[in-house]
């Protein structure tokens, strides 16, 4: 294991180099609807992507507090920030997956200084991100997928794939630093943000991680069996249909109120000619 010094020298531990023709990077932390974290640990498992390094968490994090199973209190545990690697057989592409557990703050700039280190070290020429993208689409429509690049001549690519071209947008969080940062140090970037309703930006949302995953693995012109994450979505979806019928039962029932309990304590004398007179106004409005 090769023991290298990051930023400020934050270790980072690497087993391996690539030895392909290109190698990319996609690095992922968690974010709105956790489109990122999903889709890069889904690569992980359906690629079989293998442990190549870690940085030590010790500069980045810190426990406030332990668990206890059973009585017993175990030792503490730091969110986990690790590199795996997968290659084509024909060594025609490598791919570097960064899985972060956890955003560190207020230490996110390192972190993301640190993450670059590592691609230069294991020859990574393209970092990828994904994000997801608030906006004002229901749960049941087909799910878009936005694109952004580090450079204008990388938006051509673009044009090959389903892939919507927003214009002016902000990337919250690390998912969108690294892309700014890899452009400062040359570092090509691309990222790809999944359509996420806005009602549902606290939930997971695999149906985003889904399409982003679709195009992606275009790109790469690799080849993943999406069926768990199609069955994932579906259940997604779902769920959704039932918390929108919630909170619209939720909704009439506060703000829909019967006529008749509109003015309580006031009684009607029927034959009253201003009372009647009232009623038909009333159905005019």
């Amino acid at each position: 294991m090769k023991e290298h010094r990051g930023q400020k020298g934050v270790s980072i531990s690497l087993t391996e180099t690539p030895k392909v023709d290109r190698c990319v990077m996609l690095a992922s932390w968690p974010g709105i609807g956790n489109v990122s974290l999903i889709l890069a640990r889904y690569l992980k498992e359906k690629l079989d992507a293998r442990e190549v390094g870690e940085i030590d968490p010790v500069h980045f994090f810190e426990p406030v507090g332990v668990m206890v199973r059973e009585n017993v209190v175990e030792e503490p545990r730091f969110p986990e920030s690790k590199f795996y690697y997968w290659e084509k057989e024909d060594k025609s592409l490598g791919l570097v997956l960064f899985i972060g557990e956890e955003q560190p703050r207020p230490r996110g700039y390192e972190m993301v200084e640190t993450v670059l280190d590592a691609a230069e070290q294991l020859g990574v020429s393209r970092i990828y991100s994904c994000a997801a993208a608030v906006t004002k689409i229901h749960y049941s429509e087909e799910t878009k997928v936005w694109g952004v690049a580090t450079r204008p001549e990388l938006l051509e690519e673009f044009s090959r794939y389903k892939i919507v071209l927003r214009g002016t947008l902000r990337i919250a969080g690390l998912n969108g630093l690294i892309l700014g940062r890899a452009k400062e140090r040359g570092i090509d970037g691309l990222c790809l943000l999944g359509e996420v309703p806005g009602f549902a930006t606290q939930m997971a949302h695999p149906k985003a991680a889904l399409a982003v995953l679709s195009v992606l693995a275009e790109m790469l012109d690799i080849e993943i069996d999406t069926d768990e994450l199609e069955g994932v979505s579906r259940q997604s979806e779902l769920e959704m249909d039932v918390i929108s019928k919630q909170a619209t039962a939720a909704y009439i029932d506060q703000f829909t109120e019967p006529i008749w309990e509109q003015n309580p304590g006031e009684e009607e004398d029927e034959g009253d000619e201003d009372d009647e007179d009232e009623e038909q106004d009333y159905g005019r409005n």
